[in-house]
């Protein structure tokens, strides 16, 4: 269970604004990022939704997973990136990640955390 969880809260999103609201365009993003920073994506979905919504999406990895969820109306992004480090310190490559797409989206302010996963079992 030893892992990393990253999690960023983006606002006022300067980047592409495609990325706010089309599914195949945030999707893209994703994967092409998850394989530049060392990680294996194994599945995804990503969902959009009306008009004028934004995107949820996922990326399966076979170190776990990335979530990101957009409002276009508001500018904003929220992202989780979550890395098992059992066989493999994965850190590296998660926060690489993150700075990734946090850049692809070029918000004016973003609030990050970084969290421990798996506390040993007492």
């Amino acid at each position: 269970m030893h892992g990393l969880h990253l999690t960023a809260d983006l606002h006022r999103c300067d980047g592409d604004p495609r990325l706010l609201t089309d599914a195949a365009a945030l999707r893209q993003l994703c994967i092409v990022s998850v394989g530049a920073c060392g990680l294996h994506a194994v599945a995804e979905l990503f969902h959009p939704f009306d008009a004028a919504g934004g995107v949820t999406g996922v990326v399966l990895l076979a170190e776990s997973h990335v979530a990101v969820h957009t409002w276009p109306e508001r500018g904003a992004v929220t992202l989780d990136v979550y890395v098992c480090n059992l066989g493999r310190d994965n850190a590296e490559n998660a926060s690489a990640l993150l700075q990734a797409l946090i850049d692809a989206f070029a918000p004016q302010i973003a609030h990050t955390q970084r969290i421990a996963r798996g506390a040993t079992e007492e």
